[in-house]
């Protein structure tokens, strides 16, 4: 080709992309419209969120130390149970605009948003404009898409970076081209970065339907995907790296690690611990079923935790995937294999991995499966439409699946949505019968038209029931307010959250759960159950209380709940106040999750040593001397109803701080607080409640002595 040729065709390129640009396309408009006003319409109201991760983010924002390691508490003592990348991202718009919920929680929300576009683009890019739309809308009124993205937990982020390494993959099988292969490890790597392992279920299929469609050869394609593997590893062990790197006195313990690595946050709490039956998941005793996302199986999916936040359109993604690869063939000159097999592999991957998990699985992880099943969703739809599938076949079955699965769904929700199932059924019948007798692709478009709003009916009724409720807690769910974690009503878990409300127990507290035995972790007073909502001081002095803005339900458990932890802020209040009236330090307690509203409210410096709950870390004795000789921890606080008791469900034998705990109390020395109950600075009868208040200050040998 001639140079001057050469040069024009870039040229035509980018003439072509400026135009594309200056034509809004109005279906894409619109879905960005739909998602803005979903994921931002009152947010305010979600007040801190997860009270844990707020935390985390005031204390990243107030120093770069902090920020780099994904310090939980302002004074560098323990790292979260997370990667940092999603936190990296509040903490930096919390400097920007100033440690406010919504600087918190607006750029999840406006990556709920992208994660929309994305999939319309990932799908149009194959199937056509009808189809992108399609997967754009299934996406945006997901209720779990919506809850996550108005929620500070990871997953908003890691939906995010899953989709945008899937288009670019897409991206690659059309041209061929290695840059988009390596952008798309690089996007699984970020992902990693944000939640670990459950990141790379995106990764088989796109390593095979690279290898099977190999643009330019298989010897060329085998070296492209080896490279993109190269540009993950290192994208995904960077902050890793950083943690192992550093010497263990120059950084926080890596928090749900038992040594202090952050290999075995990797392979161990966040990742085959949560697939094998980790203790607290399902397999670990009663505390798991609804709360945890219901019993492993083929049909967990569709289950009452839930198929109400990502499941409706599980039977008309499946028929419709199975149709397209029936179509295909899985031929490699059919341009539509290479997508199918990296999107449907992305679906099929995540599907398996979530219905056999044991161990730990929370209902919100379903949010990573919604974007694979409104793609195959979309591109179906289109399919059926264009005639490139079977349409009188493929087109009754999946909208025979499609309503058996909603039928199914809704069964488990007693009194939502009564009048929607003979609408389905009707709207369905008459879709079918049209389908069978079409003759033109107008008569296809009205009827699977007319079956998708049916089947999205649900989906979007219970996406706007999000925006009525706050979604300030530690478990985000979508739907209406009388559906929480674990099914109608809040489920099990709703049941007993309620039970111990009404008779003025703590949840979690001995006896505050009627039938069952008390949950780790969950032993705060539940928040606005017979509690008034606190709200938050502008000035945020000390003593008060973590933000709540708007209403709280029964199902939402924020500050108040979780965070309040092993006792009421008013005794730790009391607490920081006799510690600041003697010296200052760092104060340590057992849970994570004790220490968010002290660190919310006023930036106290008060560490949770156990991990989230504290039984997740197993500090070391002579880690905690070595702390307490730089002068990093000085107060600590053993809680009467803290991680030193016994195993609180069956089954959970995880020590915690219980070896860091009974060195404490045999080696430092402990506080009497009655003399400064007259001047206001403490309560004697409160603090014994709590616990014991130990100064371990030139106490680091005496602790060591214990370890020996």
């Amino acid at each position: 080709m001639p140079l001057a040729a050469r040069a024009a065709v870039p040229s035509r390129r980018g003439k072509a992309r400026l135009a594309s640009l200056r034509v809004l396309r109005p279906e894409l408009t619109a879905l960005v419209a739909l998602a803005a006003a979903l994921n931002l319409w009152a947010l305010g109201r979600n007040g801190w969120a997860n009270p844990y991760y707020a935390a985390a983010v005031r204390s990243m924002s107030s120093s770069w130390h902090n920020f780099l390691f994904a310090s939980l508490d302002p004074s560098g003592v323990m790292t979260v149970d997370k990667p940092p990348l999603a936190l990296w991202v509040q903490a930096l718009s919390a400097r920007l605009f100033g440690y406010h919920p919504l600087s918190l929680l607006v750029p999840q929300a406006l990556m709920g948003v992208a994660s929309v576009v994305l999939s319309y683009d990932l799908v149009r890019r194959r199937f056509g404009r009808f189809g992108g739309f399609v997967a754009g809308l299934a996406l945006a009124v997901t209720p779990m898409t919506v809850a996550i993205s108005r929620h500070n937990n990871p997953d908003a982020l890691l939906v995010l970076c899953c989709a945008a390494a899937l288009w670019c993959a897409v991206r690659a099988l059309e041209d061929g081209r290695t840059r988009w292969l390596l952008l798309a490890g690089a996007c699984a790597g970020l992902g990693f970065e944000t939640k670990m392992g459950v990141a790379l279920t995106v990764v088989p299929g796109i390593a095979a339907a690279w290898l099977l469609v190999a643009p330019q050869g298989r010897r060329r394609a085998l070296r492209q995907l080896l490279g993109a593997g190269a540009v993950m590893t290192v994208v995904a062990g960077a902050w890793p790296a950083l943690v192992e790197l550093t010497p263990a006195a120059s950084r926080p313990w890596v928090a749900g690690t038992s040594d202090n690595s952050a290999l075995s946050l990797i392979f161990g709490y966040n990742g085959l611990g949560r697939v094998d039956g980790q203790v607290g998941g399902p397999g670990g005793g009663p505390a798991g079923g609804s709360l945890f996302g219901g019993s492993p199986g083929p049909l967990r999916l569709l289950s009452s935790s839930l198929g109400g936040q990502a499941g409706w359109l599980l039977g008309f993604a499946i028929v419709a995937g199975l149709g397209m690869l029936a179509a295909s063939r899985l031929r490699r000159s059919d341009p539509r294999t290479g997508w199918l097999v990296a999107t449907g592999g992305a679906f099929a991957t995540t599907a398996v991995l979530f219905s056999a998990a044991s161990g730990i699985f929370h209902p919100y992880y379903v949010s990573l499966l919604a974007p694979f099943t409104a793609a195959l969703v979309g591109a179906g739809a289109a399919e059926l439409l264009g005639g490139r599938m079977n349409a009188r076949i493929v087109g009754p079955l999946a909208i025979a699946a499609g309503v058996a699965t909603e039928l199914i769904v809704l069964g488990d929700y007693p009194g939502q949505l009564t009048w929607l199932g003979p609408l389905l059924i009707g709207l369905g019948a008459l879709a079918t019968i049209a389908l069978l007798a079409a003759t033109s692709s107008r008569v296809r478009l009205l009827a699977i038209g007319t079956a998708l709003a049916a089947l999205l009916v649900a989906p979007s009724v219970w996406a706007v029931d999000t925006l009525g409720h706050p979604a300030s807690s530690t478990f985000p769910a979508g739907g209406p307010a009388s559906v929480g974690p674990g099914g109608p009503q809040g489920g099990a878990f709703g049941a007993r959250l309620r039970r111990s409300a009404m008779r003025g127990v703590p949840f979690g507290a001995p006896g505050g759960v009627a039938g069952g035995p008390p949950l780790p972790g969950f032993t705060g007073a539940p928040a606005g159950v017979g509690t008034p909502p606190a709200r938050f001081g502008a000035t945020g002095a000390p003593g008060a209380p973590p933000a709540s803005f708007g209403p709280r339900t029964g199902r939402s458990l924020s500050g108040g709940g979780l965070a309040a932890g092993l006792f009421g802020d008013g005794s730790l209040t009391q607490v920081l106040s006799y510690i600041k009236a003697h010296g200052g330090g760092t104060l340590v307690v057992s849970s994570q999750s004790s220490a968010a509203s002290a660190i919310i409210g006023q930036g106290a410096a008060v560490a949770g040593i156990g991990g989230f709950s504290g039984r997740e870390s197993a500090v070391s004795v002579a880690w905690l001397a070595q702390e307490v000789r730089s002068g990093r921890i000085r107060w600590v606080l053993a809680e009467a109803l803290g991680a030193q008791g016994g195993p609180r469900i069956p089954g959970d034998t995880r020590a915690g701080s219980k070896a860091a705990m009974s060195a404490v109390a045999s080696a430092c020395r402990a506080v009497s607080l009655r003399s400064s109950a007259r001047s206001g600075l403490g309560s004697a009868s409160a603090v014994g409640a709590a616990g014991t208040l130990y100064d371990c200050q030139d106490r680091a040998a005496s602790l060591l002595s214990e370890d020996a």
